[in-house]
């Protein structure tokens, strides 16, 4: 475990090396991996995204399981308000006797963000999407996000209210949410921290997290620490994304 430890920090400090030499300039980017913002894709742009999640229930017992999960994006801006994408999700499993690398599906999601920034006391977004599982042993889900967002100078903090409804009847409903605040250090930098969880399971998290913006790429890192003991011990999440 701890050798797996050590090569994911390396990792995570080799990249942010790489982007402190980087020639950087402002893009669209994410300012967070959890929480989403008051944002969508401009009219007739598009973008490909890149999700590395890594979950651990355990730390004590890394060997016996952990996930890598995976999601490929691409994101089309229909609107100024308005954007659409399509996921395609793997998820690797490790466990003591066995690792299965499998196809988990796919998403479908839209966005709309209601008025222009600071029309109202807060800036607003709609979200909804359809998941779609590989098994059909598994529940369909749509999943409906509110997102709340507002700047303060440099600063942002957002919050997303999220329910999540099976809609084959192999699931029910989900109430989770997403939280984040982070500041502005200049405009290829961000850091802040991030919450996330699960009303309904009892399942929270906190961590902090850091994103980075160049001309043709944006990075976002950040991790979770689990409150109690139901939540998993440890999350981590890498997103890149290339506009085109």
């Amino acid at each position: 475990m701890l050798l797996a430890v050590r090569k994911g920090t390396i990792v995570y400090v080799m990249l942010i090396l790489v982007l402190l030499v980087v020639n950087s300039a402002k893009a669209d980017r994410r300012g967070y991996v959890w929480t989403y913002e008051y944002q969508t894709m401009p009219k007739g742009e598009s973008e490909l995204e890149y999700y590395l999640t890594h979950k651990v229930p355990d730390v004590h017992k890394y060997d016996e399981k952990n996930t890598w999960e995976h999601q490929a994006e691409y994101e089309y801006g229909l609107t100024d308000r308005w954007d659409i994408s399509i996921y395609q999700r793997w998820k690797q499993t490790n466990t003591k006797t066995d690792d299965k690398f499998e196809y988990t599906g796919t998403k479908v999601r839209t966005r709309y963000r209601l008025g222009e920034k600071d029309m109202y006391p807060l800036d607003t977004l709609l979200y909804l999407e359809y998941i779609k599982p590989d098994s059909s042993n598994e529940a369909e889900i749509m999943e409906g996000k509110l997102i709340l967002a507002k700047d303060f100078g440099k600063f942002n903090i957002a919050y997303n209210q999220i329910l999540k409804v099976g809609i084959n009847n192999k699931g029910g409903n989900e109430n989770e949410y997403a939280f984040g605040m982070n500041y502005e250090f200049n405009p290829s930098w961000k850091a802040g921290f991030e919450s996330a969880g699960n009303y309904t399971e009892d399942k929270y998290y906190i961590g902090p997290t850091v994103s980075w913006a160049g001309e043709k790429l944006w990075v976002g890192i950040g991790v979770l620490r689990g409150l109690n003991d139901r939540s998993d011990d440890f999350r981590a999440r890498l997103i890149m994304g290339i506009p085109f």
